[in-house]
């Protein structure tokens, strides 16, 4: 029998979380399953204040040791994998996954995170698109919206289950397992360079940029881009940039 798999390294991403009995509730179940990681992005609420405490009851020391980030690019920093969580239907032309069947992604390689939205809104469209595959936790209509403790419980309990008996997930695709995957940071790093240099060369304008460059997320979310792959673009629009400089060069009187 296969030992259970290790859930240390495995990130729980709060977006701005209202709600310090949220925090403290999904800190005692990250405790009950196995998780440590808590990462809280730009909070609207005091984490360490007496609801928390009172809420995490002796997992206090998750929120103790969670870090605080202004930004989810921040929290997924150094992560190869990341998984969102929505409650609606999204126009993402990405698939919503049940957590049984994506969640295992997860614990294939490390450090991996998965995400959920403020209690109010959930996560937005770019925020979505951070990660490279979506779940929806089943529930019935018309009230289909989770509170966020509930949602987390249910996703580190699927996390504890497939830890114990390892299965094999489902794929992104076929190159998804490699070794050399890119970063989430670095694969952040190019999609702010690619918009960057497409602006420059008349590809983007400004009032566009946004919804393009979510699609150009996707292309490169679905290819599961190597640290090579991403080297190899970037230095094609380091080049892009020195030729349109030169250009604009000649052309000065």
């Amino acid at each position: 029998m296969s030992p259970p798999i290790s859930l240390a390294p495995l990130r729980i991403v709060l977006v701005e979380p209202a709600g310090p009995l949220n925090i403290g509730s999904a800190a005692r179940v990250m405790k009950n399953f196995g998780l440590s990681q808590l990462v809280l992005v730009n909070p609207q609420c005091d984490p360490h204040g007496e609801d928390a405490r009172q809420m995490a009851v002796h997992a206090y020391d998750v929120i103790e040791a969670a870090s605080m980030v202004s930004t989810l690019p921040e929290a997924l920093a150094g992560c190869q994998r990341a998984i969102a969580t929505t409650a609606r239907t999204r126009d993402l032309q990405t698939p919503l996954e049940s957590p049984e069947l994506a969640l295992p992604w997860l614990l294939e390689t490390s450090p991996t995170a998965l995400i959920f939205g403020p209690e109010d809104r959930g996560l937005n469209n770019d925020e979505m698109l951070q990660a490279q595959r979506f779940i929806k936790i089943d529930t019935h209509p018309p009230y289909e919206s989770l509170n966020l403790a509930q949602a987390v419980a249910i996703c580190c309990y699927e996390l504890s289950r497939v830890s114990q008996r390892p299965v094999q997930s489902v794929p992104l695709t076929e190159f998804s397992t490699s070794s050399d995957a890119a970063t989430l940071d670095d694969l952040d790093g190019y999609y702010q360079h690619l918009e960057s240099i497409l602006l420059k060369i008349g590809y983007l304008y400004p009032h566009t940029a946004s919804s393009r460059m979510r699609k150009f997320r996707q292309i490169g979310h679905r290819a599961a881009l190597s640290t090579q792959d991403v080297a190899m673009l970037r230095g094609i629009l380091r080049q892009i940039d020195w030729a349109t400089h030169q250009e604009t060069t000649s052309k000065s009187p």
